[in-house]
């Protein structure tokens, strides 16, 4: 673990922890009452007090427990160190199609081509995307050196 990582886990634990606090001297809130009001079990609010976690705390499960709590999600997003006004992130762009799919993709919704050969196109591919791969050898027997 990097000394980064223990330092936001440690920052995101004093946070968790002063949030249950308050809410247990100010309101007179039990753990279960917390995990009630916010939507977050107790296991992941302990987990998260006691900084026991491999990968980021769900952002939604964090806007949830501040919400619930009447606390501004910023505070918990900067104790995490995440930068909100980066913007969301986005997802890595799809890889690229093979051309003879996207023939085939652009032929089921052609308003031209009837519904008997959409019916052969989607029962070819039910085929081909379901049949049973066969082993290396007896995929390459057929195939002669020379």
């Amino acid at each position: 673990m990097t000394e980064t990582t223990n330092a936001r886990k440690i920052a995101f634990a004093t946070f968790v922890r002063r949030a249950l606090d308050d809410a247990r001297a100010l309101r007179a809130w039990s753990g279960t009452e917390v995990s009630r009001r916010t939507g977050v079990s107790r296991q992941t609010i302990n987990r998260w007090v006691r900084g026991d976690w491999a990968s980021d705390p769900e952002a939604e499960r964090v806007v949830a427990f501040c919400e619930g709590l009447g606390l501004d999600p910023a505070a918990a997003f900067t104790a995490l160190g995440w930068d909100r006004t980066a913007g969301p992130r986005t997802a890595p762009p799809p890889p690229p199609m093979d051309p003879d799919v996207e023939a085939l993709l652009r032929r089921l919704v052609d308003p031209n081509v009837s519904d008997a050969e959409k019916f052969h196109i989607r029962e070819t591919i039910r085929y081909l995307a379901y049949r049973p791969t066969l082993p290396g050898g007896v995929r390459n027997r057929g195939k002669q050196a020379g």
